[in-house]
């Protein structure tokens, strides 16, 4: 079914309106809205609004829309930027190994998940799965692609195993909606009060992202002023330069690994040939470098809240991409999915308990994994904005294991 809006003028107002009224009732005295919110986060309705817009109201539709690629490709290098001006990076790597265990725990929970998952499906619903066994593992083999590393990682899979285009199209459908709907519970997880009664079951040692989180807050409270046409300019210059210095980056880089593709793949590292990967390397590289030097103070003029309106947009273009309805053609592959993220879950829930890890911990090294650089930012910046530069961080080296990771699970599944 065709949406009723496709210009992208007026999507992006639809967007902007909902995501206005989302914040204007997040911000009201009214007692109804004051206790809706303390249950669910603000950030959880940017994303599912949209989707409910596009299913079942059919008024926008992520595929029929470009907006999510200017949002992926355009405000969120802007964003890692803005975010990371004022970032105190001895304190990110204060954090510990906390955050890097269960970045880990969560790439061997998928690898380990899909043999599970098929499993299990083909024991307890053997009548929802179609296909033939050899293309089954094949198949699935570009979702842990994707969900260790990223789209690059994932379409690696699809050339290593040869997977048939249609097979291929219905597994980016169940990658795209699971991981959907696991990001929504881990965004309602980074509200506040339910963080805290999740770290408080786990037992967590939560001192250090505090610690980092009030040295980021008291040095915006030390600088802050009212600001100037020429200090929004300033800004705007700053992101948006370091937005052109990424993609022009990425525009030289990629030609130039490209030469040695075969080499790269024999060493499976397809994923650094991916022009999204550079984008985002250069723009957080280039943020950090700047939050050394006397731009810093911009921080002082809104650059993280700037930084948090362009995330809310790519939230908002995430969730008009998701269409629940599309989960009744697939039942058997969404049943693999969902068990193979339950799986995924418990492994993680189970080392954080052990090692007392942080929730944050927990969703960010999870979101690094299943999401990669486009959302594991809006998961930390959900936590903290000061805390977006560790949800990107943790993306890129997934990308770097991806392929590695998929290849393992591939084999297992096909062992199964």
């Amino acid at each position: 079914m065709n949406p009723l809006f496709t210009n992208d003028a007026v999507v992006l107002g639809i967007l902007i309106c909902t995501l206005t009224a989302i914040f204007y009732t997040a911000h009201s005295e009214n007692p109804f809205w004051k206790k809706f919110y303390t249950y669910i986060p603000a950030l959880l309705l940017c994303y599912f609004v949209p989707a409910f817009l596009n299913w079942p109201l059919g008024l926008i539709s992520g595929e029929e829309s470009n907006l999510y690629f200017i949002a992926s490709r355009f405000f969120l290098p802007a964003s890692l930027i803005l975010f990371c001006l004022s970032i105190d990076l001895k304190a990110v790597f204060g954090l510990g190994p906390k955050a890097l265990i269960m970045f880990g725990t969560a790439t061997v929970g998928i690898i380990l998940g899909g043999p599970i998952a098929l499993l299990a499906t083909s024991w307890l619903f053997p009548d929802l799965i179609g296909g033939t066994p050899g293309d089954l593992w094949k198949g699935l083999s570009t979702i842990a692609g994707s969900w260790i590393g990223g789209g690059a990682n994932q379409a690696a899979m699809k050339e290593i195993f040869d997977v048939d285009d249609g097979l291929f199209g219905t597994m980016v459908v169940v990658d795209v909606v699971v991981a959907n709907i696991w990001m929504g519970f881990l965004l309602y997880g980074a509200n506040e009060n339910v963080t805290r009664r999740i770290d408080k079951w786990l037992k967590a040692d939560t001192s250090a992202i505090e610690f980092l989180k009030q040295k980021i807050s008291d040095y915006r409270a030390s600088i802050e002023k009212v600001p100037s046409t020429l200090d929004l300019f300033k800004l705007m210059a700053i992101a948006f330069g370091g937005v052109a210095l990424a993609h022009w980056g990425s525009d030289h880089i990629v030609p130039l690994l490209q030469r040695f593709e075969p080499t790269l793949k024999s060493l499976r590292l397809e994923s650094i040939i991916s022009g999204f990967f550079w984008i985002v390397l250069i723009a957080t590289t280039y943020g950090l470098v700047i939050s050394f030097t006397k731009f810093r103070a911009l921080e002082g003029v809104g650059a993280s809240k700037w930084g948090s309106v362009f995330i809310y947009v790519l939230v908002a273009t995430i969730g008009m991409k998701m269409n629940l309805a599309e989960v009744f053609d697939n039942l058997g592959l969404f049943a693999i999915g969902i068990i193979w993220m339950i799986i995924h879950a418990g492994t993680m829930i189970l080392v954080a308990k052990l090692i007392r890890a942080p929730f944050f911990f927990m969703a960010v090294g999870s979101q690094a994994n299943i999401g990669g650089a486009a959302s594991a930012p809006i998961v930390a910046s959900a936590f903290s904005p000061s805390l977006a530069p560790v949800g990107v961080l943790l993306a890129v080296l997934g990308y770097a294991l991806g392929t590695y990771g998929a290849l393992i699970c591939a084999y297992i599944m096909k062992a199964v």
